[in-house]
């Protein structure tokens, strides 16, 4: 008996019980989480070293070797059948196709325009006439003088069978109906009240035992797939920075400290002194070649005109401004020719 009551005025809720599947998942859950990361952590990292390796070898294998495999047999095999096909196969299925409509198709079309449509017409009428008096008449006083009494006859004796097939089929269906209620009470019994006790007093707590490890140990290998990634990412970022503090960052420094003032100074003592010395043998030479060219001009047009003369010269143009008189009567003579 109650002796104190509740503030709020409800009576006090009964204890819970503890669920079954949730200590399950407790006591499951940490050993399945130490066992995956365990196992997982190295496959992720070696998954990790493969798609490095396969995204390094897709951009400096795979797609190059692609284009140029591409590019050759476009080369090899594109383009000779895109000529083949534009200038062999097309002209030739062109005139084919002419010749064939030259020789087949306008004859074909003037036959059966002149030749089978008459002839098409005449026959049409003939068969007509004959199936007319041939099939059309005789089936229809077959039908109706023989088969249909025949029939009326056939669907008396059917109804007479099939009352029959009634009253038997009636009397097995009770047989039947009997018998399949005794079969159902006894499956019933024997079967079906067993299999339902067994599935719900031992296969579904087996059931749900077995889906919490289930869902337990998926979400320890998720959890440990995304830990290993962590751990993956931070190796990765180790071995960077490693690579960057041994190896880039000397490098860089050896070629900022080392190797560009090295290059400087031989440009500027060495390349480009050279580069000035070759730029004036190369004025010189063309100079030199210049006055052989001018040489060889001269000595030619002494010997043409040793052997042929001096070239006949043009009569000279009188370059000089007319004067006021010759001004005066050209004006003149305009003017006459405009008023003629």
């Amino acid at each position: 008996m109650e002796l104190e009551k509740r503030p709020d005025g409800r009576p006090q809720e009964p204890p819970r019980r503890s669920d079954p599947e949730g200590c399950v998942a407790a006591a499951v859950r940490v050993p399945v989480r130490i066992v995956a990361l365990v196992l997982v952590v190295p496959v992720r990292m070696a998954w990790d070293v493969l798609v490095v390796a396969g995204r390094f070898l897709r951009d400096t294998v795979f797609r190059p070797a692609g284009r140029a495999l591409a590019w050759l047999g476009r080369v090899l095999f594109v383009w000779p059948l895109v000529g083949i096909w534009r200038y062999a196969v097309v002209p030739v299925a062109r005139g084919v196709a002419l010749l064939g409509h030259v020789l087949l198709v306008v004859p074909a079309v003037w036959l059966y325009r002149t030749v089978l449509t008459p002839a098409g017409r005449g026959l049409y009428a003939a068969l007509a006439w004959l199936g007319r008096y041939l099939v059309v008449v005789p089936a229809a006083w077959l039908y109706a003088w023989l088969l249909t009494p025949v029939g009326h006859a056939l669907a008396w004796c059917g109804r007479g069978l099939a009352w029959c097939l009634g009253m038997i089929v009636t009397g097995v269906g009770a047989v039947l109906t009997g018998v399949g209620a005794v079969l159902y009470w006894i499956t019933r019994v024997l079967v079906v009240l067993p299999a339902l006790v067994l599935w719900r007093w031992v296969l579904t707590p087996v059931g749900r035992v077995l889906a919490v490890i289930g869902r337990e140990v998926l979400d320890a290998l998720g959890h440990a797939w995304r830990i290993a990634g962590h751990v993956s990412r931070a190796f990765g970022r180790f071995l960077g920075t490693l690579w960057r503090w041994t190896v880039a960052e000397p490098a860089r420094w050896a070629y900022r400290s080392v190797l560009t003032p090295v290059g400087h100074a031989v440009r500027d003592t060495v390349l480009r002194p050279l580069a000035d010395a070759g730029r004036a043998a190369g004025r010189v030479t063309r100079q030199a070649l210049a006055a052989a060219r001018l040489t060889v001009r001269q000595a030619r047009a002494d010997v043409r005109r040793a052997l042929f003369g001096e070239p006949a010269k043009p009569p000279p143009v009188d370059r000089r401004e007319p004067s006021v008189a010759e001004a005066r009567t050209l004006g003149s003579s305009t003017t006459a020719l405009t008023k003629d």
